[in-house]
């Protein structure tokens, strides 16, 4: 079993910056593919980035258009997103997933999932 725990939401204002976290626990993630999700109120749960265990990274360009960076800590068992120049429109409840192998924005691959963070963006 992995434990996910998220952390760094908050309340911002547009144009802002936070680094949201997730610190893994009760296995090493280091060969898990990672992702970040979010669900606004009243909208599915959307794909924000994943990376692979090697590094390689995924993103919903659409979304995040070179805002957002993924990136993840083996030693530390954490991943993180880093989001940048923040709009409104990203506030949601963030979420960070574990899959084994290859999962990319495919949200079904991913079998550990967090309790979230809430992520608010004040225009």
């Amino acid at each position: 079993q992995v434990q996910l725990v998220e952390s760094g939401g908050g309340l911002v204002q547009a144009g802002d910056s936070l680094r949201l976290s997730c610190a893994a626990s009760g296995r090493t993630v280091s060969s898990y593919t990672m992702g970040w999700f979010r669900q606004a109120p009243g909208k599915e749960r959307e794909f924000v980035a994943a990376i692979t265990w090697s590094g390689g990274s995924t993103y919903n360009v659409a979304s995040v258009k070179g805002r957002f960076t993924i990136s993840r800590d083996n030693a530390k068992n954490t991943v993180y997103l880093q989001m940048n120049s923040l709009k409104p429109e990203d506030t949601a409840v963030y979420y960070c997933a574990a899959a084994l192998g290859i999962a990319g924005s495919v949200k079904d691959r991913y079998i550990y999932w967090g309790q979230g963070t809430q992520v608010t963006v004040s225009s």
